[in-house]
Order: structure tokens, then C-alpha cells, then sequence
């Protein structure tokens, strides 16, 4: 069986002061460095030792990827296409700003190409970039292995997992949790690719 651990990255500084994430480039608070501690823990029980990772390059994912390596004994592929979608000039300033600047999408036609603020992604330009790093998962011969992504991202990764057209995401969003863990799965001898388990948090209950 094929399996991948899809990890979405803990409590970031730019989380508690409140501001814009994407690709504001901010670490782990000292609690976010203990959620991904657990993480660690949990996939180190689940996981073969040297199980691959792949992250996102941005500071908090990388970080929250070093953590688990050091528990699996692994190595870290960073990789850019896995950052978050980028809010452009408005990363980094407060949310309370944001929030009232956020141009909501439509309810019909023209999701997957709007932007909720002028210099941000959209929906197709972030699925893109996902779509290319998971062909670049997908393709190679790895059993077991570990993805470090972000909240919004990591529904393109589990839509691009499950072959989802990128024509049809314009409305997909499952809910992600930071420092959660789910479980993409394929085995024989159908093969067909799964989405075994969503959003677990058990591992930050104490935390």
C-alpha cells in the first residue's frame, strides 16, 4: 500500500500577532515547535524510518519538516510549488486590514480565476504549481512518505491526489486545521487512490 501523510503546519508567529499569511515568511512559535514535535511523534509510530518528506520552502513549514526528519531519520525536499497561496502585497499586514479589504468570490462562474485581492493567486494559479509538485510525488517510486504543506494548499493536494480536473476546483476547500495530519492511501489491486482519513488533531489535544 502507498501511503502519504499530508501534515499541515502548526501555530506560526504570524498566527499570533495576526497578520496576513501566505507567503509571509514567519517560523514556529515555541508552542508550534512542540505541536510539531507531536506530529513528529505520531508519524514516526506510523511511518518506516527514512520515509521521505517533501515541504513547502517557506520558514514555518521547513521548520515543522525538520522535526519530523529528525524523528524518521529522513531527508526534506523543499519545494515552492507547496507554499500557500500568495496574498501578494497584502502578506504580513493585519487581518483585522484584510478582512475588510477581501473581495469575495462569486457564487457561479469565475471562482478558480478570482482574486480576493489584486496582487494575490487565484484559485487555477495555486492548483498549477500543487498539480506540478503532486505529479512530481506521484510519479516517483516512494511507498510511504510525508508532505508539509498549508491550511487552503493542502485541499489541491488531496484534490490533485484523487485526479480532480483543476476545471472543478473552484469551489473545493476541506477543512484543515494547522499541525493537522491526514492520510492519502493507494493499494492494489485496484489501485484507486484514497482519502483514508481528514484533519486529525488528537495528537495537539494537550497542547
Amino acid at each position: 500500500m502507498r501511503r502519504i501523510a499530508l501534515v499541515t503546519h502548526p501555530e506560526a508567529q504570524h498566527h499570533v500577532e495576526q497578520k496576513v499569511g501566505g507567503w509571509y515568511n514567519t517560523g514556529l512559535t515555541e508552542r508550534g515547535q512542540q505541536q510539531a514535535k507531536a506530529i513528529a511523534a505520531v508519524l514516526a509510530e506510523q511511518l518506516p524510518s527514512a520515509s521521505p518528506i517533501y515541504s513547502s520552502d517557506l520558514q514555518r513549514t521547513a521548520e515543522t519538516a525538520a522535526l519530523i526528519a529528525n524523528s524518521l531519520h529522513s531527508q526534506v525536499m523543499l519545494d515552492q510549488r507547496l507554499r500557500e497561496m500568495s496574498y501578494g502585497a497584502a502578506e504580513g499586514r493585519d487581518q483585522a486590514w484584510f478582512d475588510q479589504q477581501i473581495v469575495y468570490p462569486p457564487q457561479g462562474a469565475g471562482r478558480l480565476d478570482h482574486r480576493v485581492y489584486p496582487s494575490s493567486e487565484n484559485r487555477r494559479e495555486l492548483a498549477t504549481r500543487v498539480y506540478a509538485a503532486m505529479d512530481t510525488i506521484i510519479n516517483s517510486t516512494m511507498q510511504q512518505l510525508v508532505i508539509v504543506t498549508h491550511g487552503f494548499a493542502a485541499s489541491f493536494v488531496i484534490a490533485a491526489w484523487v485526479g480532480m480536473p483543476i476545471e472543478a476546483l473552484g469551489l473545493v476547500a476541506f477543512q484543515l486545521n494547522s499541525g493537522s495530519i491526514s492520510w492519502l492511501t493507494q493499494s492494489a489491486p485496484f489501485n484507486n487512490r484514497t482519502l483514508a482519513s481528514l484533519n486529525d488533531t488528537r495528537h495537539l489535544a494537550k497542547l
